[in-house]
């Protein structure tokens, strides 16, 4: 199915989904030994952080087992 494209005011922006270049990019660095250690540790601390969060936050999630009705503040006993 063939379909016919919008005109598009400039011309290179029509071809620059065909256009393919014959120069190859320079082949990537391999990182360090310290950009690799750094890149561990900031994953670490970063999922160390949030499990850390959530040990922390679970007592606050958890519902109590007592019912309310049966606690009663000191001023109430009198003291």
């Amino acid at each position: 199915m063939l379909r016919r494209r919008e005109p598009v005011p400039f011309a290179f922006l029509a071809e620059a989904d065909r256009f393919r270049s014959n120069v190859t990019p320079p082949p990537r660095q391999r990182a360090s030994a310290g950009e690799m250690a750094g890149r561990w540790l900031t994953g670490l601390t970063i999922v160390a952080g949030l499990v850390g969060s959530l040990v922390l936050g679970m007592p606050a999630l958890s519902q109590d087992q007592a019912p309310a009705q049966n606690q009663q503040s000191q001023a109430s006993q009198g003291h």
